[in-house]
């Protein structure tokens, strides 16, 4: 007998994008494949971490395994570490758009821990937030709970997600891996609107060398329990496991 639908809580940002419709009977075997992988791990809470380059697909593949945990009867919480960032109003106290200054400062991994890691890590905690600032209106959403089930899944995306700062929070971790060109020709062509000419500059001058020094100083892949070839949305394919 199937599970009744659960619930999928999403994050108040404005920064969102929608969940696609299924591309492919490969991408959604692989998704169903990762799914169970998370569900065997346990009865109760479970934080899952998706990291890759910028526009490697995170959001969307965070979506997708969203909607299909939740179809399995497990309440899911959906976030993303762009919704906890530091706010634009302190960039005069450090350098955020360097590729350097990005990896450095852009994050605020302690509202992430304050506000969403530790209380979902946390049994006795009934309540997390989903979003601190709201990385285009710069709203501040730190205020607004979202209960938390005893059997929730949280899953986070966002580059540098495996960061030693967060690193020991995450039950299950996935990476989503495509070509630094790519990432850059994609996240270009995704952020047109509100960069315009200078999109490819910001991608490939700021966002490439940041994750380029993560890879070099943290080396997450070796931590994966999935790595995921997410070049053709098609057909995506495990990589290792």
């Amino acid at each position: 007998m199937r599970s009744p639908r659960a619930d999928v809580h999403h994050s108040a940002s404005s920064w969102q994008q929608p969940c696609p419709p299924p591309a492919s009977v490969e991408r959604s075997s692989l998704i169903e494949g990762i799914g169970k992988r998370i569900l065997a791990l346990g009865e109760g809470r479970l934080l899952v971490g998706i990291d890759g380059f910028t526009a490697a697909g995170k959001t969307s593949f965070g979506h997708e395994l969203a909607e299909w945990i939740s179809a399995a009867g497990r309440p899911v919480l959906r976030a993303t570490l762009d919704d906890f960032k530091n706010p634009w109003e302190d960039r005069h106290l450090y350098d955020r758009e360097s590729g350097e200054g990005y990896y450095r400062n852009a994050y605020d991994y302690e509202a992430a821990k304050r506000l969403l890691l530790d209380p979902c890590r946390s049994p006795e905690a009934g309540s997390c937030v989903l979003c601190s600032i709201d990385p285009l209106t710069q709203r501040d959403h730190s205020s607004e709970a979202t209960p938390v089930a005893a059997d929730a899944v949280l899953i986070v995306d966002g580059v540098f997600a495996f960061r030693p700062e967060i690193n020991d929070y995450w039950d299950f971790r996935i990476w989503l891996q495509v070509d630094a060109e790519l990432s850059v020709r994609r996240g270009a062509e995704r952020d047109q609107d509100w960069a315009g000419s200078e999109a490819e500059s910001i991608h490939r001058n700021r966002y490439l060398v940041a994750e380029r020094i993560y890879l070099r100083e943290v080396d997450p892949l070796p931590l994966m329990d999935a790595v995921i070839d997410n070049s053709t949305f098609t057909r995506p394919r495990v990589v290792s496991a």
